[in-house]
């Protein structure tokens, strides 16, 4: 299976692609997409959806994960990665793909074990999951590729799927 997680953002998307079998995560791509500062909003959008819409043409993932937004302390900064993120869950949409969300904490629970894992640990745990030399960077690729294994670990495991877990078809 080929999953193509995706971390949200409006000036800096990462995303990580990574083909699953048995259990196994092996990465096939990972990277960014940016907007430069200083556009307007409906530029930067514009500019995400076709960027999404080449990327799901070229990479062909069987299904996509995208991380659910964590709203922290500055709320416009959230608004605007929210109008991003609409973006690439519509390019899912009309892609025809599957889609799945994961907080951060479902994430992070997946890859180490604990729910409220740092970002290091996250990182290191990446890099061993699918037997790479060195940390993925830009930190948003590695965490879409946290995500993308989020995924396939969730839909390898034997256990009942996880009822909280979002999916949109």
């Amino acid at each position: 299976m080929r999953i193509l997680g995706i971390d949200p953002g409006i000036a800096t998307i990462g995303f990580g692609l990574v083909e699953m079998d048995r259990g196994q995560g092996t990465m096939v791509h990972y990277g960014v997409i940016t907007t430069p500062a200083g556009l307007p909003l409906s530029r930067r959008l514009y500019q995400i959806s076709q960027d999404m819409d080449s990327l799901l043409a070229q990479l062909k993932p069987d299904v996509m994960a995208v991380e659910e937004l964590f709203f922290n302390n500055n709320i416009t900064t959230g608004i605007a990665v929210a109008h991003g993120r609409g973006v690439i869950l519509l390019a899912a949409e009309a892609a025809g793909i599957p889609l799945y969300e994961y907080t951060p904490s479902q994430v992070k629970l997946a890859l180490t074990g604990y729910g409220k894992a740092e970002k290091r640990q996250m990182m290191e745990m990446t890099r061993m999951l699918l037997k790479l030399k060195a940390l993925p960077r830009p930190d948003d690729a590695a965490d879409a590729l946290a995500i993308a294994l989020c995924h396939g670990r969730s839909m390898s495991s034997r256990l009942p799927q996880n009822q909280n877990v979002k999916q949109t078809i």
